[in-house]
């Protein structure tokens, strides 16, 4: 199982993703709309591990704003092995730093973290399906680049681990 620190986005734009989510569904493309009986949220995950404790993840970050209230600019659709889609947002300066700073911080905690989300490796992403087929991908990006560019605002943050029910908001 995954479990995820998420950054949330602005009403409009969390709007604008499930609409986009909806469309892929019309064509035939399962999206993130049909995981987690519908309970799945837009974001972009800053840290991914096999498994979080809330309590010693919130302890690792106290004092520090994980929400910040970061402007994404998505300009980009883009596939990672296993025909996952997602919309990606430019990595600012700023973006990359509030990344490298919860990373550091969870690392000192002794907190063991995915490697492909370590700084240096990151690519910042919205994840909008998980297994595109191949003869939808050329309609499945078309879809994406109609809501492209796309601005967002970070609103808030969580722990989730969707398999064990855990949903923790962060400041």
């Amino acid at each position: 199982m995954v479990a995820a620190l998420e950054l949330y986005l602005d009403t409009d734009a969390t709007r604008r993703i499930r609409v986009l989510w909806d469309a892929l569904e019309s064509e035939g493309v399962q999206s993130m709309r049909s995981l987690l009986e519908q309970r799945h949220r837009p974001h972009v995950s800053l840290a991914v591990a096999a498994r979080f404790d809330p309590d010693q993840v919130a302890d690792a970050l106290a004092g520090m704003v994980v929400a910040a209230p970061l402007r994404l600019e998505f300009q980009h659709a883009g596939q990672f092995v296993g025909r996952v889609l997602w919309l990606g947002p430019t990595p600012t300066a700023e973006l990359l730093a509030h990344h490298a700073q919860v990373h550091h911080r969870l690392a000192r905690a002794g907190i063991t973290l995915v490697d492909h989300y370590q700084p240096g490796r990151w690519v910042p992403h919205c994840t909008l399906s998980m297994r595109v087929p191949n003869t939808l991908l050329a309609a499945a990006v078309r879809r994406c680049l109609e809501v492209l560019p796309l601005t967002a605002t970070v609103v808030g943050a969580a722990i989730t681990d969707h398999a064990r029910g855990i949903s923790h908001p962060l400041p």
